[in-house]
């Protein structure tokens, strides 16, 4: 059974950083593509970032482009989502999803595994 755990979550002040994690246990995760995603109280869930099979492409929302990247080391089965220049309406949790498709999805209902998530807080 495929299980994906976020860390690295916290309390930040605007302009930091975080990293956050993503181990998936269960499969291989060279098998998926990887997204991050994002929902904020009252919103709804937003795409953030992924990441092909590979490692080859990867997306951002405009957003989080030029302060936000996704990686991957598959041989430790985990992902990461580096976090610069952090915003107070960066305030979220954050979750790691899963994709059997190549190149993976935008869409958060195209996914085929979720992580519980791990709150990030910004204080502004």
């Amino acid at each position: 059974q495929v299980q994906l755990v976020e860390s690295g979550g916290g309390l930040v002040q605007a302009g930091d950083s975080l990293r956050l994690s993503c181990a998936l246990s269960g499969r291989t995760l060279s098998f998926y593509a990887m997204g991050w995603f994002r929902q904020a109280p009252g919103k709804e869930r937003e795409f953030v970032a992924r990441i092909s099979r590979s490692g080859g492409a990867t997306w951002h929302a405009d957003s989080v482009k030029g302060r936000f990247t996704i990686s991957r080391e598959n041989a430790k089965n985990t992902v990461y989502l580096q976090m610069n220049n952090l915003k107070h309406e960066d305030t979220a949790v954050y979750y790691c999803a899963g994709d059997m498709a190549a190149f993976g999805s935008s869409q958060p209902a195209d996914m085929d595994y979720w992580g519980k998530g791990t709150l990030v807080t910004v204080s502004s």
